[in-house]
């Protein structure tokens, strides 16, 4: 069967990321409440169809240029954020030789569980 994945951490690896990852989760979720507030402050006083500009829009497109950056980096290292607001991140990982993810939520001392690439949160299982 041909893998899902390109890239598969050991728990080494993955653990070794672990600092890199706890820096990027505050600074999306920073960016993504921005860029939430923003957009409904734009829906709130311009309407639909109304041509913006300036300052505020090129501001506004800068972080969404951060935001999809620091997606693209996790997703170019095979990183995957299932939650942002829980911190929720799975490692892609070989298992007896089965894909599988190493699973880590914000908060944890250490990645310490994994799951089947399709059993999510509730199929965390010690390692």
């Amino acid at each position: 069967m041909k893998p899902q994945f390109p890239r598969h951490y050991t728990l080494e690896e993955a653990r070794a990321l672990l600092p890199w990852v706890r820096e990027q989760l505050p600074a999306l979720r920073e960016l993504h409440d921005k860029l939430n507030r923003y957009h409904r402050n734009l829906q709130r006083h311009f309407p639909d169809g109304y041509d913006l500009g300036g300052p505020a829009v090129h501001d506004h497109i800068r972080q969404w240029f951060e935001l999809f950056d620091r997606h693209r980096e996790l997703e170019q290292r095979c990183i995957i954020v299932r939650d942002l607001e829980r911190g929720l991140v799975d490692f892609p990982s070989l298992r007896d030789g089965r894909e599988v993810f190493l699973c880590w939520e914000e908060g944890e001392p250490d990645i310490a569980y994994w799951h089947e690439l399709h059993a999510g949160y509730a199929g965390r299982r010690p390692l």
